[in-house]
């Protein structure tokens, strides 16, 4: 198995320069009830990248990504082992607010999911009102600050006080990433984002996420690997839980070291 650490590290051609660790995961170990889908996962995830976790269905990949914001404990019977290390804070250390932690780290699910009875605006100031902002100038600004990272605005500016629901499927993941952008994470996650999407979407939805890198860390699960290879810097691939391969991505779809990589990612299971 690839060693993450030195996968991490490694250089090649397309990125010149060293990036710092992000997140670093070690010893983690995942279940839901009795049964155990995460084993032993050491991985250090770099700094201002996108990342693609990729494998075969079941074999924990949106498990993974839960663990890094703490929202696999929000399910009844799940449980985490080992670390999880944001720049340097342990954030399943005793005393701290998996609350705050969620704000840092967003997630972006699978199904577009917009607040059914809110605005698009509505939508977008939905975390900075929980988190007490009222003034609306403030929130004025939040909100098109976060729908132009989005790439949005220019869509919806004349339509903010719409319903959120009433945008077009891509539009709505979108609105969802305008959310999550708003209260200004440092990691956001995306449990396959595109899966419900045409390819105009799509397409509108890579090109974000190779904008929003050079602002913050991407952790995205796919089961596309041409998705993959086209917006991810690093790639890891799990398999049964476990981390099979960690390292850059043209390393991964192109000269793997392990033959199990090698099989996936040239379709031959999976």
């Amino acid at each position: 198995m690839v060693d993450p650490a030195v996968g991490a590290r490694r250089t090649a051609p397309a990125l010149r320069e060293t990036p710092s660790t992000k997140v670093a995961i070690g010893g983690l170990r995942a279940w839901f009830g009795s049964k155990q889908v995460l084993s032993d996962i050491d991985l250090d995830l770099p700094a201002l990248r996108a990342i693609a976790i990729i494998g075969p269905s079941g074999c924990g990949k949106s498990t993974l990504i839960r663990t890094v914001n703490r929202m696999h404990e929000l399910v009844r019977g799940a449980r985490v082992e080992g670390r999880v290390v944001v720049d340097g804070h342990d954030i399943y250390a005793p005393g701290v607010d998996a609350v705050a932690v969620r704000r840092r780290i967003g997630m972006v699910f699978q199904k577009p999911n917009p607040f059914p009875t809110m605005s698009v605006g509505g939508n977008v100031a939905a975390g900075l009102r929980l988190n007490g902002v009222r003034d609306r100038a403030v929130l004025d600004a939040a909100v098109e600050k976060a729908l132009r990272q989005a790439a949005l605005w220019d869509e919806v500016k004349d339509g903010l006080d719409q319903p959120g629901v009433a945008l077009s499927g891509g539009q709505q993941q979108r609105l969802c990433i305008a959310r999550a952008l708003a209260v200004g994470p440092e990691v956001l996650l995306l449990d396959e984002p595109c899966s419900a999407l045409d390819p105009i979407a799509t397409s509108k939805i890579e090109d974000l996420i190779t904008e929003l890198k050079e602002r913050l860390t991407i952790i995205m699960v796919t089961h596309n690997m041409q998705q993959a290879a086209r917006v991810a810097d690093y790639t890891a691939f799990l398999y049964l839980g476990k981390l099979i391969e960690f390292d850059r991505t043209r390393r991964i779809f192109e000269t793997p070291t392990q033959e199990l990589t090698e099989k996936y990612v040239t379709g031959r299971f999976g």
